[in-house]
């Protein structure tokens, strides 16, 4: 094998991507202007590993349509939050109260922006392309749904049930956005739009508590309700991702 073929082999390009664009990666969980700029940073990271390490294009970061990508992503990953919000409160899970002024919308919107840019560069960019390449779509879905939320087990208050939840709810479906769309701007949306909307609702996002514009009083069972993990160990946002994940993987490219 020479020296072009290894540069462009997954095991090797991958773990040179997951050094580069994780050690970006670390800059988002230190507060709101940092997460900006490791969102910013991690793009033309991501970009050369790809152009220099593994030598292959990068249509997925095409900047023609990009915006539209976006607001599509962020349309669906809008009208996932409120679909399963709503299921909880008619069901009696969830109420609201106001709780502050516009102010908790920029900085909840940067640690989002942070978190969504950096994570799916990482996992659907990186992770999921190489082993798509290396075993297939169904492989490559599966391994990095499971990926995805055997590491939020680490967060506060998450346990098996969470990290399952999280690997159905984000792993696959965010993993179906991609492979339905082939473009990252897209996937970023569906999950910026998402962690930004459980926040400003006061709802604690993958066990991290959130000081939102709304505060939620929870009432009930924890498999409806998500308990103090939040709205992702909920029963509900799992099966309507499972639908939405659904239609997506049935119309991909």
């Amino acid at each position: 094998m020479n020296t072009t073929q290894r540069t462009r082999s997954p095991l090797i390009w991958l773990p040179a991507g997951l050094l580069a664009v994780g050690g970006v990666s670390a800059l988002a969980s230190a507060g709101p202007l940092l997460a900006v700029v490791a969102a910013v940073a991690a793009v033309p990271v991501y970009w050369a590993v790809m152009r220099f390490v593994a030598r292959r294009p990068t249509p997925e970061l095409a900047v023609r349509g990009a915006v539209r990508e976006v607001l599509y992503g962020g349309s669906i990953g809008l009208a996932f939050v409120l679909l399963s919000v709503l299921v909880i409160t008619v069901l009696g899970g969830y109420s609201f109260t106001w709780s502050r002024g516009l102010s908790a919308v920029l900085p909840l919107a940067a640690v989002s922006i942070g978190a969504a840019v950096t994570e799916e560069l990482l996992f659907r960019g990186l992770a999921l392309q190489a082993l798509e390449e290396r075993w297939g779509s169904r492989v490559a879905l599966t391994v990095t749904a499971l990926l995805f939320g055997l590491l939020h087990l680490a967060n506060p208050g998450a346990t098996l049930w969470s990290s399952l939840a999280i690997a159905v709810e984000a792993g696959v479906l965010l993993g179906a956005a991609f492979l339905w769309r082939r473009n990252i701007w897209f996937v970023i949306g569906l999950h910026f739009t998402w962690n930004t909307t459980v926040a400003l609702l006061g709802i604690p996002v993958s066990g991290h508590p959130s000081d939102g514009v709304l505060t939620t009083h929870v009432s009930g069972a924890e498999w409806l309700t998500g308990g103090g993990f939040g709205l992702e160990a909920s029963v509900v946002p799992v099966v309507v991702s499972a639908v939405i994940a659904t239609a997506m993987l049935a119309r991909r490219r």
